[in-house]
């Protein structure tokens, strides 16, 4: 590996049957990667290169996949607790962040988009080829208004906007409280400074956060606009966390391209993200997923569990694009969850459309940063000449028993990201 994260040889995976993150028929042969790039898939052998060194790993008739990705983590937010993110200095913070990038990346996931949180240097650290982890699509501290779902400031305290200090979430780089057009567009620019390759917003009521019912919409018309003209003027975009049906319309209306979460949509407002090509980027959350000290949120949870099964059935009815993600919080003994929630896809799609889902089509929506994408000289999420070398050997067939994904420990023979060998187990 160099310093900027390349590898230098080559590899060659033979006798390996390949799901290229699209089709569904998996084709048996050898795949060459040549430093951080596929260079080949094919059928019939291939040879040694004269003059180089080559590391040959025999799949044995495994399954050769693409590395998977989570369109919705919080690096810094799913490896620390909440009294970490109080009490612990933003070194500590950003450490666990790290090694759980780390972990991210030994389950599986060799892309990751953060909707929220001060991964620049964690990001930057990776993509040195320093430490191992995931791709990092950052958003940096995700803007909410006061009172939203962002606003982690205690009653008591004095709004930013009327003179008071920043809230702990701010001063950490997790939030960023903004109210009126002109903060707002602070705010997004602010991140963008930051190494943002895209931008969230908070634009409806959430459970985890104090203030605000899930019915509550955030943010007005002008501000939405806003933080979009701000986005779109970078060549990126907005994404907006929003549960409620007229949080999810207004910020269609704004030019929002990602609606994350989406839970207690109805039927028209789904086949509305249709037709206007808005993404979905949504996770099959289930009672257990979260834990809440309080009724009030536990209940919040509870709503939002319920419309799972809802959306997903209309979202396939109606052809919207659809991501998935985790949005684990604050629980890291959770944190591995993530492989669980991934194979739960499964539950709501065919297996090869959830593998799809997993692969090449999280990418799509990652791609919407344009010029902002950090990773936009290659592809990734397929297995094709000239795309990224981010690859799984799966001890097993995902296609018939996605089951597989839950175990990353046990059934992920290979990991490479970045043409460089993360794990093997073979």
């Amino acid at each position: 590996m160099t310093e900027t994260g390349k590898s230098t040889h080559r590899l060659l995976f033979r006798n390996v049957r390949v799901f290229d993150g699209i089709s569904g028929e998996l084709v048996t042969g050898d795949v060459l990667i040549d430093g951080d790039r596929i260079v080949a898939v094919s059928e019939s052998p291939i040879g040694d290169e004269p003059g180089r060194e080559t590391e040959v790993i025999d799949g044995g008739g495994r399954v050769l996949m693409p590395g998977m990705s989570d369109a919705h983590v919080h690096l810094v937010g799913n490896a620390n607790s909440y009294i970490d993110m109080v009490m612990g200095s933003e070194a500590h913070i950003a450490l666990n962040g790290l090694a759980e990038a780390r972990n991210m990346l030994l389950r599986g996931f060799t892309a990751v988009r953060d909707m929220a949180g001060d991964t620049g240097s964690i990001k930057s650290v990776i993509d040195r080829g320093l430490f191992d982890g995931p791709r990092i699509y950052p958003s940096q501290a995700a803007i909410s208004q006061t009172s939203g779902h962002g606003d982690f400031g205690f009653v008591y305290e004095c709004p930013t906007a009327l003179g008071g200090d920043q809230a702990r979430a701010e001063q950490i780089g997790f939030m960023r409280v903004a109210d009126g057009e002109d903060r707002v567009l602070a705010a997004v620019r602010e991140q963008l400074k930051k190494g943002a390759s895209q931008i969230k917003l908070m634009v409806g009521g959430g459970a985890a956060s104090m203030y605000d019912p899930l019915y509550t919409v955030q943010f007005i018309d002008k501000e939405l606009r806003a933080a979009v003209q701000a986005a779109s003027d970078y060549g990126t975009y907005v994404a907006t966390h929003v549960y409620n049906v007229t949080g999810i319309r207004r910020a269609v209306a704004a030019g929002v391209k990602s609606i994350e979460h989406g839970h207690l949509a109805d039927e028209e407002t789904v086949a509305l993200l249709a037709e206007k090509e808005v993404w979905l980027s949504m996770q099959p959350f289930a009672l257990g997923d979260h834990h809440y000290p309080d009724p009030d949120r536990a209940e919040k949870d509870k709503q939002i569990c319920t419309g799972t099964d809802h959306v997903y059935e209309w979202a396939q009815k109606h052809g919207v694009k659809t991501a998935w993600g985790t949005d684990l919080l604050l629980e890291p003994q959770i944190a591995p969850r993530q492989s669980e929630m991934a194979a739960r896809l499964g539950d709501h799609y065919s297996n090869l459309d959830a593998l799809r889902m997993l692969t090449s089509g999280n990418a799509e929506l990652f791609r919407l940063a344009g010029e902002r994408d950090p990773y936009r000289q290659a592809r990734w999420g397929v297995i094709d000449k000239g795309a990224w070398a981010d690859v799984l050997l799966v001890d097993g067939n995902p296609l018939e028993d996605l089951s597989l994904i839950a175990d990353p420990a046990k059934n992920l023979s290979v990991i490479v990201k970045n043409g460089h060998v993360v794990k093997n187990s073979l």
